[in-house]
């Protein structure tokens, strides 16, 4: 399967290096920057220096490839779903921003190629656990879907170092987020609802963010009272963006924002990502519920094995859409128009050879 790449950061990056290395893919890697190209020299891929604005060079690439994966900042989203469609080439991406995947899903109406976007962490992998667990009630009552990136050694005020887009970050804290209250779509406000909750020991603050839900909303409309997703975070960080955001008005001058956090806040390869899932409901008569935790930790360099070191987020978000890809090549998942996240099976993903990385992470037994 020829699949083109759109985007060789630091997810890219390991989606390259997963693909390229199964021998299973022929994979093109397009960006343009030249020293993010440079960095996958040792890979068996192609590489091409592509100006995204460059409608026609897109459209030439797209023409001589099955698949488009686009791990480009999420604003790019409809103009590359867009140039795939009248490339007939199918479509994959991470994106959570809402407006890019509603539109998408418009431009897979009665198309003869699948579109299938948000296939990363949250939205992705999240929504899958949840409706995997949810089919086993009888009735539904309430589904709470909580995801954390963070540093496992948290030093600044804000307790958060960079590990992913700070495009998407900024994106999800600023946009309203969609649930599901009392039986009714609902929009909720971003970095509202509060909550603490003690995970296998450690102390954690949750609230509001946009995207994760991904289409659960209109998945599981009529069939659940409450429906609701909130990023993780250590304890004090939301105060803190709400002051940045609201106070400062920073929210209105993204621009400024993002280039601050670049300049003061540190990345770090040193994270790790929580997936939390709870669903109650009836089963047999009886009220019950069922929790999904898992603790994914980042990958250190080893000389010995030639393994190089790679973040909690890099693993997670590329063995997603790795998996997704992979699953649909074996035709696991509709051939043509929109497919959701929740279309795929969570036992075909953790038995998957990419999607293995969420089964080989650490299960928690201890939750308050």
């Amino acid at each position: 399967m020829n699949v083109l790449l759109l985007g060789a950061g630091h997810i890219g990056h390991t989606i390259a290096r997963l693909l390229a290395q199964s021998e299973d893919y022929r994979v093109t890697v397009a960006d343009q920057a030249s020293a993010a190209l440079a960095t996958l020299a040792a890979l068996p891929l192609r590489t091409a220096r592509l100006d995204t604005g460059d409608t026609s060079a897109l459209a030439a690439l797209l023409d001589a490839h099955d698949a488009v994966i686009n791990a480009l900042p999420y604003h790019l989203a409809v103009q590359v779903a867009t140039a795939a469609r009248a490339a007939h080439c199918h479509y994959f991406d991470l994106t959570e921003d809402v407006a890019a995947t509603r539109a998408i899903m418009a431009l897979a109406a009665n198309a003869d190629t699948a579109f299938m976007p948000q296939c990363g962490l949250a939205p992705g992998f999240i929504g899958i656990v949840a409706h995997h667990l949810a089919q086993s009630f009888d009735r539904l009552d309430e589904i709470k879907m909580r995801v954390g990136a963070l540093p496992v050694f948290p030093t600044n005020a804000l307790k958060y170092n960079l590990t992913w887009s700070v495009d998407g970050l900024i994106n999800e804290y600023c946009h309203s987020c969609e649930a599901i209250h009392e039986g009714a779509l609902t929009a909720m406000l971003p970095l509202e609802g509060l909550e603490h909750f003690s995970l296998d020991g450690v102390e954690y603050e949750a609230f509001n963010t946009s995207g994760g839900l991904g289409t659960l909303c209109e998945t599981l409309a009529g069939k659940v009272r409450t429906l609701d997703y909130k990023s993780v975070r250590y304890p004090g960080h939301r105060v803190l963006m709400q002051f940045l955001l609201s106070e400062l008005r920073l929210a209105g001058d993204q621009g400024n924002l993002k280039a601050i956090l670049r300049r003061a806040v540190p990345t770090t390869m040193q994270d790790v990502v929580l997936v939390f899932v709870t669903v109650s409901g009836e089963r047999g008569g009886s009220f019950v519920q069922e929790v999904f935790a898992r603790k994914i930790f980042a990958q250190r360099a080893c000389e010995d094995t030639g393994a190089e070191a790679v973040s909690a987020i890099q693993i997670t978000t590329a063995a997603g859409v790795c998996a997704a890809v992979d699953l649909f090549r074996e035709r696991k998942l509709p051939q043509r128009g929109f497919v959701r996240q929740e279309q795929i099976a969570l036992p075909d993903l953790l038995a998957n050879r990419f999607g293995r990385a969420y089964e080989q992470s650490r299960r928690i037994e201890s939750i308050s």
